[in-house]
């Protein structure tokens, strides 16, 4: 009843106040793909992931001070491929997906598993990066960690003893190390792709991606599910056409604090125009929704 609820929000804020889904900053526009989006609590650094066009080359980058147009590469990031960061609660560790080899003796790369990177303090530089471990990594994919304030750990992760090709996983911590990965029920999950999961801070709700879901709008699709007072998961809901388009939507961030929805999307707007000179069309290309993987932002209080 709560998911729908929400629906009714949504549709409210955009009908009445003319609330609208909106790109982050428009100096994101300089990159071909931009994705993975996560805040630290005083809204002061930010982490993302920028990509070549064809996804070949992917690092993280941080800004300082919401300043969009000037980001830099993490200190670890290197040869391999590195998406997806997530901020520890005490933001002393930063959690993300890496090729990367398992240990400084080999130098091909490896399949993609969860690692995390540490520091003192705020002011202090990153380690050097830290593999989650056997209990956590497999053989397969793991993908796009998150972690509730306990520090209880959800995944995706590519496995043939999953529901689908892409499922979405929980480990439990239990102050020293993770257990070993849950799957979660079928009202998260299906014979589908279910994949780039956020878990809010007292693990009360979900949102993820569905991929070509029978209630979707399409390519992939923002749901929501929360859990139930014997803290099951309840039936997942589509967040609606206001915040879903027929293009791809992943990689949610809720900003709890000031209830913002941060989520990347391919939605394309454009349609034939005449133009009267070059520069006019290379600026209407260029725009927001130009079906590139861009970050957005929506207010919205879950």
């Amino acid at each position: 009843m709560k998911c729908h609820f929400l629906l009714l929000i949504i549709l409210t804020q955009a009908l009445i106040y003319g609330q609208k889904v909106e790109l982050l900053d428009d100096a994101l526009n300089a990159f071909q793909n931009v994705r993975d989006f996560c805040l630290s609590q005083n809204n002061e650094e930010a982490y993302f992931t920028v990509q070549s066009p064809n996804q070949e080359l992917s690092q993280i980058v941080v800004v300082i001070n919401k300043k969009w147009n000037k980001p830099e590469l993490v200190s670890f990031c290197d040869v391999y491929s590195y998406l997806e960061p997530f901020l520890s609660l005490d933001e002393k560790k930063l959690f993300f997906a890496s090729d990367r080899p398992k240990n400084d003796s080999i130098q091909s790369k490896s399949d993609f598993d969860i690692w995390f990177v540490e520091r003192k303090d705020l002011n202090s530089e990153w380690s050097k990066p830290i593999n989650l471990g056997a209990n956590v990594n497999s053989e397969n994919n793991e993908f796009y960690p998150t972690l509730s304030a306990n520090n209880n750990l959800y995944f995706t992760m590519e496995s043939k003893s999953g529901l689908g090709k892409d499922d979405i996983y929980f480990c439990k911590w239990n102050g020293n190390e993770y257990a070993k990965p849950i799957l979660l029920s079928t009202n998260i999950n299906s014979e589908g792709y279910e994949f780039n999961a956020f878990i809010s801070k007292d693990e009360s709700f979900l949102i993820y991606t569905r991929y070509n879901a029978k209630d979707g709008l399409g390519s992939g699709d923002l749901y929501l599910s929360r859990k139930d007072g014997k803290g099951e998961w309840k039936a997942s809901v589509n967040m609606g056409n206001v915040i879903n388009t027929q293009n791809m939507e992943y990689c949610p961030f809720y900003d709890s604090k000031n209830n913002i929805l941060y989520f990347t999307s391919k939605r394309n707007s454009l349609t034939p125009k005449n133009f009267n000179t070059f520069a006019d069309f290379h600026t209407y290309i260029s725009g927001d929704e130009n079906g590139l993987s861009k970050i957005y932002k929506y207010p919205l209080k879950i």
